[in-house]
């Protein structure tokens, strides 16, 4: 038999599977409903770089589910596509020294070369790209419907400011006071931004959890990050200015405890007491400091503030209490107004005796009741908070109130590589949306796309000034463009119909295809693209454009690749090319240890000897399928090996079917291979060497297809998936492990129809487990039917 030559054997198998168009997948014929198509996906990849071991195991592991439906008779759509708008882009541009579109293009080639190289099966009819003017098209229409639902407006707010990259960044790209991207410190300002209403969702997104199948911690990621919370609204009116400001309490039993009031520095109110107080200048330096501080420095912070010369009168007990400007109050929670209640909340009275200000208490904490509240002092704290809610509302000062944590999405961006926002800014229409026939609105070249601290796109004059498609008056296109995130919210849908230039996707075949059965992608994503996703799909769903309300019905988290202790990513530069190892190993056995090295969802360590343990499995795969093919078939009529096989078929089968496993059946087909290994020519031998490979071939299909061949057998990708013989999954003896204190102390067969009595007394009889006993007394016997007994002494 020929030497195993990986390189060989995967050119000439990527070859057939090319002219065969083996895992390309036609559409339905319009309004033909058919059965059995399966929807798996990964998030596609920033063109920002090269692929690296982290990017192999995502996308291994979808190519693994793909072959094990493929081969259970369904239509599989797995298609690729390029995350190629935004700032990973782009940054990578910066730092090659050229232009985005060309360093982009450069490493989707480069990228697309990888993803062949390993073989993974995808429908490469399907591609999109973010940056391609015939997606972004689209994702600048979606906008404009969204601008015509009230979904999407433009407002001045509180931002998240890069100083590095020179941008906004929205809630969900700052991570520990950080840019999620470059790791500078986050500054807070105040501009002008694009924003989508996710809030209107926020209910929904919640309640419909209950659709999908996701990781409980994601979930939970996603609702405390939406933070839905009950409690009231109240009103405290401030006479100077002729203003109420509404307070999001869930604690309205205290109100009569409110002795001072608290504004967060980003409120609004705030501009207008800088102008009309005697203090503004002091209120306009704090002001200045405190947006410069993170979040989590102006939590644990000693509490500092300024009084702002004006008064707010307590809805309950009618007193006019100071108003004050501090750190610790945030625009992220509630409406950015705090009635504070120094007497039962730390962060108060932490600031109440900071600046002496009057502390009472108006609930016997002990006694559960309130106390120093008028008429309602005696009541049961929930009692009481149903009746102050009531009796404020009577006198048009309080209601009961939802509050989320979540803020609207902000979208837009002061960077160069990205959709451009299809308006135009006139002075007599306002802000005009460009017509659907004028779409796209091409990204234009500028000579320095590099960030200046305003948007590149304002130094083309020729682009930016236009007519106002209203009225034909001079008018001037936005300047900023959208987030990535905006053109990855809904690309899922792109790939069910690639090609239609006439609308974003039909919705028959985004009906027919979606939602995606099986996507997989990173944890991180949680508050980001996963909870966008959703959002957009909830609102397409109520514009008709699809006939569902959740984007991803399962969902699947890849643990984190590690090399040298670390994170593998392009940032870190610990990047190892796979390319390179396929060259050296080839690619299946790349692909195999990947998976193999441990749990998918679990966080791993790299290294490349790991791999030539694997090259060196394959070479003995090789080997071993090469000598059962060359011996005489001989009839397993429920021979030991056969019986291997079958077994092996129902593990393997298990774990990826419905276990969601993707290592243990790895090692379940080694275990196979070994038993072949003893005698190829034995009973059953060519019938577990075709379940060996067959097993194999969703993990490392070259060498799977090439022994399908030796063993007189074609096109493995189109064979049905094997599945067990129960009859021969039973049978009458069984190795039973004995365990002393939980290590193995020796091995016997037992019956499969002993008691558990029965196989505890089998395990005390053993010599070698007596040895180890020495007489002492068994406190304990554990016992896993089929399996072990542990004696614990």
């Amino acid at each position: 038999m020929d030497r195993y030559d990986p390189q060989a054997i995967e050119a000439k198998w990527q070859r057939v599977w090319e002219d065969a168009r083996a895992f390309y997948v036609e559409n339905p014929p319009p309004d033909e409903a058919q059965a059995g198509e399966f929807y798996m996906l990964e998030m596609l990849p920033y063109p920002s770089g090269n692929l690296h071991m982290g990017h192999v195991l995502n996308y291994t592991l979808g190519d693994v589910v793909t072959h094990f439906h493929r081969r259970q008779a369904k239509r599989v759509l797995r298609p690729m596509g390029w995350d190629s708008f935004g700032l990973p882009a782009e940054n990578a541009a910066i730092r090659e020294g050229g232009h985005p579109r060309e360093i982009t293009e450069r490493n989707i080639a480069t990228i697309e070369h990888q993803m062949r190289r390993l073989g993974w099966a995808i429908d490469w009819d399907r591609v999109i790209a973010a940056h391609d003017p015939a997606y972004y098209r689209w994702t600048q229409w979606l906008f404009l419907r969204f601008l015509e639902q009230g979904l999407a407006y433009r407002k001045e707010a509180p931002v998240n400011w890069c100083p590095n990259d020179q941008t906004v960044l929205a809630n969900e790209q700052v991570v520990d006071g950080k840019c999620d991207r470059c790791g500078a410190e986050v500054e807070a300002r105040k501009m002008e931004q694009w924003f989508f209403r996710i809030t209107a969702y926020a209910d929904a997104l919640l309640h419909d959890h209950d659709l999908i199948d996701w990781p409980e911690r994601t979930k939970t990621i996603q609702r405390n990050w939406i933070g839905r919370s009950e409690g009231a609204e109240l009103l405290f009116r401030v006479d100077e200015l002729d203003v109420d400001v509404p307070v999001f309490t869930t604690r309205p039993d205290t109100v009569f405890g409110a002795t001072f009031f608290v504004l967060a520095p980003e409120h609004p109110l705030v501009d207008t007491m800088i102008e009309r107080s005697p203090n503004g200048d002091e209120i306009r330096e704090y002001v200045r400091k405190t947006m410069a501080k993170r979040a989590e420095e102006r939590a644990t912070d000693e509490k500092s503030g300024v009084f702002t010369g004006f008064f707010a009168t307590n809805p309950a007990t009618e007193a006019r209490i100071p108003v004050w400007v501090a750190d610790y109050v945030l625009m992220e929670y509630g409406t950015g107004a705090l009635m504070a209640v120094p007497g039962h909340d730390e962060r108060d009275g932490a600031f109440a005796e900071r600046f002496e200000l009057p502390i009472v208490e108006v609930v016997d904490e002990e006694q559960g009741v309130l106390v120093e509240s008028a008429q309602f002092s005696g009541l049961p704290v929930d009692e009481a908070r149903r009746a102050i809610v009531e009796w404020l509302g009577e006198r048009g000062r309080g209601r009961p109130a939802v509050s989320f944590r979540l803020r609207d999405w902000g979208f837009s961006r002061q960077r160069y590589w990205g959709a451009p926002i299809p308006v135009v800014y006139c002075d007599d229409c306002g802000i005009v949306p460009v017509p659907d026939d004028e779409l796209p609105v091409l990204l234009p070249e500028v000579e320095d796309f590099r960030p200046r601290g305003k948007p590149p796109l304002a130094s083309n004059d020729e682009w930016l000034n236009v007519p106002c498609p209203s009225c034909g008056a001079p008018g001037r296109r936005e300047a900023e463009t959208m987030d990535t995130f905006v053109d990855s919210s809904w690309y899922f849908l792109r790939y069910c119909d690639p090609d239609n230039e006439s609308a974003p996707f039909s919705r028959e075949l985004a009906d027919f295809w979606a939602p995606v059965d099986q996507y997989i992608g990173g944890i991180d994503h949680a508050t980001g693209h996963l909870l966008y996703s959703r959002f957009f799909v909830k609102v397409m769903n109520e514009l008709g454009l699809v006939g569902f309300r959740e984007p991803f019905q399962r969902l699947f988290h890849q643990g984190w690749v590690r090399q040298g202790g670390a994170k593998m990513s392009k940032s870190r530069g610990n990047v190892t090319a796979p390319d390179q190892l396929a060259e050296m190993y080839g690619a299946d056995a790349v692909r195999l240890y990947i998976l193999f090295v441990g749990p998918a969802d679990q966080d791993m360590d790299w290294t490349e000897e790991g791999v030539e343990g694997i090259a060196r499995f394959l070479r003995r795969l090789w080997r071993i399928v090469g000598e059962a093919a060359e011996a005489p078939a001989v009839d397993g009529d429920g021979a030991d090996l056969e019986r291997k096989a079958h077994e092996t078929i129902a593990r393997v089968s298990d774990d990826i079917g419905r276990r969601f496993v993707f290592n243990t059946p790895i090692a379940a087909v080694m275990e196979l291979v070994n038993a072949l290994g003893a005698d190829p020519a034995a009973p059953g031998g060519r019938f577990a060497a075709e379940t060996a490979v067959s097993l194999i071939q969703p993990y490392a299909p070259h060498v799977a297809e090439e022994l399908w061949s030796l063993l007189g057998h074609e096109r493995l990708w189109e064979q049905p998936w094997p599945v067990a013989d129960e009859s021969l999954l039973q049978r009458e003896t069984f190795q039973l492990v004995l365990q002393v204190n939980g290590k193995v102390r020796d091995r016997v067969e037992a019956s499969a129809g002993e008691s558990e009595d029965e196989l505890v007394a089998r395990a005390k009889a053993s010599e070698k487990v007596q040895a180890y006993l020495d007489g002492k007394e068994v406190r304990q016997a554990i016992v896993v039917p089929g399996r072990l007994v542990n004696l614990v002494v």
